[in-house]
């Protein structure tokens, strides 16, 4: 019955989105800056990554001994749970917020290391880039202070239907079936659940 109510609530909300809302927010949230994958290709962010997509985005860095490995392991059980879909109707992006030292390269090994499945990039770029990304995307914190120590990152988990202009967060460290659970409202294709 929740999960009706919230499906009713999403598409209520998506009423009117032809009437330039999907620009705005585009232009305001996902800036268009090229990245590179750990594959070595070149994309870029909304175009390529988020334009008419289910997306699930983080920010990582591989020499990370906070609270990186915990969320990449709970991703990782979360692309498990979700199967095939990912890669085909739902797709995730980890950024790194150490572009300087984790190149594509870097970041190929971490996500090998961590048993990543096809369907889940790693990204890096310019710096700039990077940070627009992720003051755009909301992993930033209003304490100026604290938000410039990127090992304090805030180890959210945005997930969203952009097509619908849907959007959340869950924390990272949340149970796995939970962060499926949270992806898996932003699905609007009638497929059924993981394990239902």
């Amino acid at each position: 019955m929740a999960r009706r109510s919230r499906r009713s609530l999403f598409a209520a909300l998506a009423v009117g989105s032809n009437d330039g809302s999907r620009e705005r927010l585009r232009d305001r949230y996902f800036p268009n800056v090229e990245l590179t994958t750990h594959e070595g290709k070149k994309v870029r962010f909304y175009d390529d990554l988020v334009k008419d997509k289910i997306v699930v985005i983080n920010f990582m860095y591989a020499d990370c001994e906070g609270i990186c490995p915990t969320i990449t392991a709970n991703l990782v059980e979360a692309q498990k749970l979700l199967g095939d879909r990912i890669g085909r109707n739902i797709f995730m992006y980890s950024l790194t917020l150490s572009p300087e030292k984790d190149t594509p390269e870097v970041l190929k090994r971490y996500a090998k290391m961590h048993g990543v499945k096809p369907g889940w990039l790693f990204l890096t770029g310019n710096p700039d880039d990077i940070e627009r990304l992720r003051r755009s995307l909301g992993f930033s914190t209003g304490n100026l202070k604290l938000d410039k120590d990127k090992s304090n990152h805030i180890g959210m988990v945005k997930y969203g239907n952009e097509r619908r202009e849907w959007w959340g967060m869950c924390p990272g460290k949340a149970k796995p079936t939970w962060i499926v659970e949270s992806i898996l409202w932003m699905d609007d294709t009638k497929e059924k659940q993981p394990g239902a």
